[in-house]
């Protein structure tokens, strides 16, 4: 009978990855890209530094492997936020604020991680990052949905994107004590005025509104076949893409005539 074979010192694969990366990540916190050399985190790790180059290459991939590993968890976050205010029927303007709030304190925490992900092309191989920009997305969709979206969705995503990076990128190019503390919350309330419109809508908003709420509530309409409602959609998005317009409303006409 063969005996179970003796405990191993050696610690598996996946330990050593979640060690070599946890180590990582505080010194990115703490230091910078330039504090993560592959003799500090093999130290900081207890590891030897060739089993950094086995599992990540170089350093880059180090830091790739850094930044997933806090993103994803950061984005996690995020998404059961979202699920947690659709559930409780929480204003989704509201909701989009306070996600826009955590985003900024999040860049302005982690400097160093947000400075490696404003690489286009680094950002671009980020399953975390992707993942963000649905969590992001989804919020967006509940604005529209409630008919208070007076542009297209991904209007509204790419300006809320670009305002929050140039936010936390103003920010962090100041001394902390010469920050504009207000600057955050006065950013988004502009990028707001352009996108949303006040309950109940004006009269100028009112159709591209109605029209970008019908958008994002069409995959998800009863009744339907899945091509049907894919053809909506897609009729929507060109409507919006060639901008709302409305023909005169001839039954209005009719009756001032017969009148």
């Amino acid at each position: 009978m063969t005996g179970a074979p003796a405990p191993s010192d050696t610690p598996a694969p996946s330990d050593t990855r979640g060690r070599i990366v946890d180590a990582a990540a505080r010194l990115l916190r703490e230091g910078g890209p330039a504090a993560v050399t592959t003799r500090g985190v093999a130290e900081a790790a207890g590891l030897q530094a060739p089993a950094i180059y086995r599992l990540f290459g170089d350093k880059d991939g180090l830091l790739e492997a850094v930044a997933e590993h806090v993103l994803s968890g950061w984005v996690a976050g995020k998404a059961a936020a979202v699920a947690d205010a659709e559930a409780g029927d929480v204003d989704a303007l509201d909701d989009l604020r306070a996600g826009w709030a955590a985003q900024v304190e999040f860049g302005l925490s982690n400097a160093a991680l947000f400075r490696l992900l404003s690489d286009p092309s680094r950002a671009e191989g980020s399953a975390a990052a992707r993942s963000g920009r649905r969590v992001l997305e989804a919020r967006v969709r509940r604005v529209a949905a409630a008919g208070r979206l007076r542009v297209p969705e991904e209007r509204a995503v790419g300006m809320i994107r670009a305002a929050g990076v140039g936010v936390v990128t103003t920010l962090l190019s100041e001394p902390a004590d010469a920050r504009d503390a207000g600057l955050a919350d006065a950013t988004f309330d502009a990028v707001l005025a352009q996108i949303v419109t006040d309950r109940p809508a004006p009269d100028e908003d009112g159709p591209l509104a109605a029209v970008v709420a019908v958008r994002a509530l069409a995959p998800r309409l009863a009744g339907l076949r899945p091509a049907e409602r894919e053809l909506l959609a897609d009729w929507l998005d060109r409507v919006l893409d060639e901008g709302v317009r409305l023909r005169p409303d001839r039954r209005a006409e009719d009756s001032t005539i017969g009148a």
